[in-house]
């Protein structure tokens, strides 16, 4: 199974080279990396960045080595995790000599699983194949999706379901997981949650342990907490004319990322809305659009993962923290 490609197909890659074609040359993080496709057009139409490129999994920065072998003199790729977003970029210095004056004037976030990691039973990640109970984006890590499973009591498997995928029906399924103990593996999983949601809930919204995996495979890599910290590293990393932008497939995420924009759109003003700002509160970006970017559906036509996408950006405004 390692010997699979890692095949991906970037979403709303046109979008993002058009966003972060325009920054001040410096230094281009995409702190997930994947292929690198995403990585690759931007390079391609800004010869002025260079990339450090930050990615949890092993097969991924492999792939986007080969992929990004055409521009080996301006990039740099790391095994890290993007929550480590700031620490990742202090220690490892730019290729280039000297080093470039303006620092990071791009960042680039596409969160969630990869189109590769689905597909790959040996992973997990996938309710319609039987795999082991993985789900680790890093292969290193010792936490499991068979600890969140197998070991969680009631209440807390309860409350990872509900908070991470707003699955109305968590309660009855975190109680039929318990009971179905051991789960054996990922179709296993599959098929208890599909029998705990009742019939006629069954027959929309795809398929019924979508949710649930979702749940799960965020708190195994603890990918919220993780979104929270790298928002904050990104805008504070940024140059003056900088931009940071966001891919997001769900609406935890997205609504992570927009009310994190919001908030350091207005500098955190608490002051009533329509009221001049009296709370002292300093802007540190400007919002490039108003709501998010949507794939059209000539892209989803070609590729189905692209229906769910949100792409919201911003721009660095003064100095940098």
């Amino acid at each position: 199974m390692d010997d699979e490609p890692f095949v991906h197909v970037p979403v709303l890659v046109d979008r993002v080279v058009e966003l972060l074609a325009v920054v001040p040359d410096g230094r281009f993080v995409d702190a997930t990396l994947g292929g690198g496709g995403h990585a690759a057009a931007v390079l391609a139409a800004h010869p002025g960045l260079e990339l450090l490129g930050i990615d949890r999994d092993d097969a991924a920065l492999t792939a986007a080595a080969e992929r990004l072998a055409p521009y080996r003199d301006r990039i740099q790729l790391v095994r890290g995790s993007f929550g480590d977003l700031a620490e990742l970029v202090r220690t490892h210095p730019p290729v280039r000599q000297p080093t470039p004056r303006t620092g990071v004037t791009a960042v680039l976030l596409d969160l969630g699983v990869s189109s590769p990691q689905l597909d790959r039973a040996d992973r997990g990640f996938s309710y319609r194949a039987a795999g082991p109970l993985d789900m680790r984006m890093d292969e290193r890590q010792g936490f499991t999706a068979d600890d969140v499973v197998n070991h969680y009591d009631y209440a807390t498997l309860a409350r990872v379901i509900r908070d991470h995928s707003e699955e109305r029906f968590a309660s009855r399924i975190a109680r039929a997981i318990v009971d179905a103990r051991p789960i054996q593996d990922s179709a296993h999983l599959a098929r208890v949650v599909r029998d705990a949601i009742p019939a006629a809930a069954r027959r929309t919204g795809g398929h019924p342990a979508k949710r649930t995996f979702q749940a799960i495979r965020m708190e195994v890599n603890a990918e919220l907490d993780q979104l929270a910290d790298a928002l904050d590293d990104a805008v504070a990393l940024l140059q003056p004319g900088g931009r940071l932008a966001v891919l997001s497939y769900h609406s935890l995420e997205d609504r992570s990322v927009k009310d994190h924009f919001r908030n350091q759109e207005t500098g955190g003003c608490t002051c009533p809305t329509g009221l001049p700002c009296v709370c002292g509160a300093e802007p540190t970006v400007r919002l490039l659009k108003r709501g998010a970017w949507q794939a059209e559906p000539t892209e989803i036509d070609v590729n189905r993962r692209a229906e769910s996408v949100r792409l919201r950006a911003v721009e660095r405004l003064g100095e940098p923290a």
